[in-house]
């Protein structure tokens, strides 16, 4: 028999400071028990207070997807935004579910590939939050979705909009760099991360049929002693530079949307170290709240609905 259907939607992202004032909390929220110097967290609050208004752009992003899902199921499904690491909270948006009658929700993790850092650390939350909140909607989870055809669609126009800003005679022989978020050598290791990181890159450079591509990692985070992915996408930057490649163009294919780790990571350090090498530097934009990423969140819902499973707590 099968189980009764979803009747909302939840996005789970990891959230960021949404004022100059967030930042610091939000960084100790998300780095506590870490042992993180402080001179290191200092240094990436700057990264933060550069953006504009001083504030991370993830939640108005996440926002902007969930309102364009919300037109894309035309009003027949609510759709709630809930993160791991700021407001608003898991909890919070479980509690305003209940509150409105929500008792099945189908959870969409926004990270496209799996590890213990991107998803179950995700999935373990919403069971930590359900459980603070009397009545809470019983959460499906969304199944992996780095070779939804959406996806990978959102992600080839993307590419073929930044091809667009190469010179015609250039754009077959530039290399495309497709990024994710680097992770240690070990959780790679216990996951498929870099088998999904692959296939989606691989997929997506079929799609705009170009055979020169590569991967890189970004935004390493862990002690200097522990070996985590590689190779960092400086380091791959300044490898073509040496090899006399004159452009390079990033797809940071590992993100969901552009916010501080994309717009610092990439767009202020790596485009100086392609300019320090003379490499002209493109960057693809995330999907964001492209349509083709709203429709594959949205056959997502419509795959779920009629026959889902609680995930048991």
């Amino acid at each position: 028999m099968a189980a009764p259907a979803i009747d909302s939607v939840l996005l789970i992202a990891f959230g960021g400071p949404t004022a100059p004032s967030e930042i610091r909390p939000f960084l100790d929220n998300v780095t506590r028990g870490r042992g993180i110097p402080r001179e290191r967290l200092e240094e990436v609050a700057h990264h933060y207070e550069a953006m504009p208004g001083g504030r991370s752009p993830l939640n108005a992003l996440t926002e902007a997807q969930a309102a364009g899902l919300r037109v894309r199921l035309g009003g027949r499904m609510p759709v709630y935004v809930g993160m791991r690491n700021w407001h608003p909270y898991l909890h919070e948006t479980l509690a305003a579910m209940a509150r409105d009658g929500r008792r099945r929700a189908l959870g969409v993790i926004l990270s496209a590939f799996r590890c213990e850092a991107s998803w179950e650390r995700y999935m373990a939350d919403v069971t930590a939050a359900r459980s603070r909140v009397p009545a809470a909607p019983d959460v499906v989870d969304a199944p992996p979705w780095f070779e939804h055809p959406r996806f990978l669609a959102a992600v080839a126009d993307r590419v073929r909009i930044a091809l667009a800003d190469v010179p015609q005679a250039e754009q077959d022989h530039t290399p495309l760099v497709f990024t994710a978020h680097s992770i240690p050598r070990a959780m790679a290791e216990a996951s498929p991360y870099v088998a999904d990181f692959t296939a989606a890159a691989s997929a997506v450079a079929r799609r705009v049929g170009h055979a020169r591509w590569l991967l890189a990692y970004q935004s390493r985070s862990g002690a200097p002693r522990d070996p985590w992915l590689e190779p960092d996408i400086g380091e791959t930057i300044r490898d073509l530079a040496k090899a006399g490649e004159r452009r390079v163009l990033v797809v940071p294919i590992g993100f969901v949307v552009d916010h501080v780790e994309v717009l610092h990571d990439l767009d202020t350090e790596a485009r100086a170290t392609a300019a320090q090498h003379g490499i002209a530097y493109h960057r693809a934009a995330a999907v964001n709240d492209h349509p083709e990423f709203i429709e594959m969140l949205a056959e997502l819902v419509q795959q779920t609905q009629e026959h889902t499973e609680p995930r048991r707590v």
